[in-house]
């Protein structure tokens, strides 16, 4: 169980929130976080990456010359993979980089990633209100007041929708912002700062202690 200081828009401290997340054992939390962030980006890829192979190159149905008497190497195609334009040996063809981790380890991993960036949390009351048309440096100013900067990427979790902080957000480089539960491994492990709002913190541990 963890306290979190709780910042308003302001940035001052006005309370205190409770962060309490079941995690993996220290022996094991390095290899199922791991495996997680490994699952993710495997799953990313689209795996259309294809060659032809020298069955499916166009032309090369006819015998170049003939087997003997030329004084050249023999060959029977100009598809050949060692001619220029010939198919490809060994070449990546469509296939699935999907992997499967139970829905248990996955959580569990989530938390466990979750957990071990504490000390680059910062929590703020809902500060959707705030922003009552969109305004990009009103947000920047904010994240100033909270000592997040952003020379380095910021992860910001708001626990529902809101089109005014989207619309002000979203032409800040380094700022991403998703919403609670949408929690993915590669955006936790990656990002320098985390900001997250008090409801925000709620939905995790209502969402992901199931």
């Amino acid at each position: 169980m963890v306290n979190c200081v709780v910042k308003n828009w302001q940035g001052e401290a006005v309370g205190e929130t409770t962060l309490d997340l079941p995690v993996a054992k220290e022996e094991n939390a390095a290899h199922i976080v791991h495996r997680a962030l490994v699952r993710q980006l495997a799953n990313a890829r689209q795996g259309t990456a294809s060659t032809k192979t020298r069955a499916e190159v166009r032309g090369g149905g006819r015998k170049p010359w003939r087997q003997k008497g030329t004084g050249r190497a023999r060959a029977g195609s100009i598809r050949s993979p060692l001619w220029r334009g010939g198919g490809v040996i060994f070449g990546p063809k469509p296939r699935d980089y999907s992997q499967k981790m139970n829905r248990k380890e996955r959580r569990l991993a989530l938390r466990t990633a979750f957990n071990s960036r504490i000390e680059d949390l910062v929590v703020v009351q809902d500060f959707a209100a705030e922003l009552t048309s969109p305004k990009t440096k009103d947000l920047v100013t904010a994240l100033a007041r909270w000592d997040v900067t952003l020379e380095k990427r910021v992860l910001l979790i708001t626990h529902e929708p809101h089109e005014t902080l989207y619309l002000s957000g979203r032409n800040i480089a380094n700022l991403t912002m998703i919403l609670a539960t949408n929690l993915n491994i590669h955006d936790l492990l990656t990002v320098s700062k985390i900001v997250a709002t008090d409801a925000a913190i709620a939905k995790i541990q209502e969402v992901y202690c199931d």
